[in-house]
């Protein structure tokens, strides 16, 4: 896939958040029983329950792999002043390869979006695993850094991440709505 063309570059998920990484893994998320596809538009009741996870990774990789997911919204607590820039939404590692998330251990909780202004990017990032290892939950969620957080785990670059766009039910985005 060209970069030009890919959703995370668009979305600028790629710089903003994480850099360019090659993809060794594939993400799945399901809300709903639905499959979402990155840059799709969700509205937070659609949201409100975490979602259904997969992680597979590439051929010729071991079966026992681990694997850490992030999601985070960068555009918190409005894209026009992202203060908060990112929000942690839902941190949870020791995935295991093509289980579930919920095979994984949760370390920060899940919380639905409830984005009040704007359209809301919620990225999810997925990291590989060397080694089992503890991860602490930060103290905090607004202004978590993917980018420090990989830095300080040693978890190298990303191997898969998409994203979605919310805004608040009945909202227009950023326009004011007649």
């Amino acid at each position: 896939m060209s970069t030009s063309r890919n959703p995370l570059v668009v979305g600028n998920i790629v710089g903003e958040i994480i850099d360019h990484f090659d993809a060794s893994a594939v993400l799945r998320l399901f809300y709903n029983n639905r499959e979402m596809t990155s840059g799709s538009g969700l509205r937070p009741s659609q949201v409100a329950r975490e979602p259904t996870v997969r992680i597979t990774g590439s051929r010729g990789r071991n079966e026992t792999s681990l694997y850490t997911l992030v999601m985070v919204d960068p555009d918190a607590p409005s894209p026009s002043n992202p203060s908060k820039r990112e929000y942690l939404h839902w941190l949870v590692m020791d995935i295991p390869e093509g289980g579930d998330v919920s095979h994984g251990t949760e370390v920060v909780a899940y919380e639905s979006p409830q984005p009040k202004a704007g359209i809301h990017r919620l990225a999810f990032i997925v990291f590989r695993q060397t080694v089992r290892q503890v991860i602490y939950a930060p103290g905090w969620r607004p202004n978590f850094n993917t980018r420090d957080f990989a830095a300080c785990y040693c978890l190298g670059a990303p191997v898969a991440a998409a994203y979605f766009n919310c805004q608040r039910e009945g909202g227009c985005g950023g326009r004011r709505c007649s």
